[in-house]
């Protein structure tokens, strides 16, 4: 293991669930703002397709 040393420092008892739990808080972090900033999500999970809009930038010559 690369950083197998880290268990000499900090139990694996403490470690692994710290690690976990941040892990799934990130998660949840992240589904949350998901869904709260966009419209599409909310309706991916009730299972309805969502139209992607797109917008397209024509560059101005000159």
């Amino acid at each position: 293991m690369n950083q197998g040393r880290i268990w000499t420092v900090v139990k694996p008892t403490v470690g692994l669930p710290l690690l976990l739990g941040s892990v799934t808080i990130i998660a949840i972090l992240v589904h949350y703002a998901l869904i709260s900033h966009t419209t599409w999500f909310p309706k991916y999970w009730n299972g309805k397709t969502a139209s992607i809009e797109s917008s397209v930038i024509t560059p101005s010559i000159g």
